[in-house]
């Protein structure tokens, strides 16, 4: 499964393919989120962009959203603090 749910804390596994045509969520692969970034994956100018792009989507601030593993690899675990929203391509189920 590649979301899990921590008390209110969302934990994403994800894979990051960066230097795209534009960002997008592209969907669920191989128990992984799969991502599209236009960034380049130099100067952690992708990990930037990731944040901001998901904090549009889960609708919080940037600061909520943390790279737990995978700093500079393509896959990455990423935690994202009390979302307040889930975006329709991810099916998740909110726990209550």
């Amino acid at each position: 499964m590649f979301y899990r749910w921590d008390g209110n804390n969302l934990i994403l596994e994800c894979t990051i393919q960066p230097k795209s045509k534009e960002s997008s969520l592209v969907g669920v692969k191989n128990d992984v989120l799969k991502i599209r970034l236009t960034a380049p994956p130099t100067d952690g100018k992708a990990n930037k962009q990731l944040i901001k792009f998901l904090a549009k989507q889960f609708q919080v601030k940037q600061s909520a959203i943390t790279i737990v593993n995978g700093q500079t690899s393509r896959l990455k675990r990423l935690c994202i603090e009390q979302p307040k929203a889930l975006p329709e391509i991810l099916a998740i189920d909110k726990k209550q």
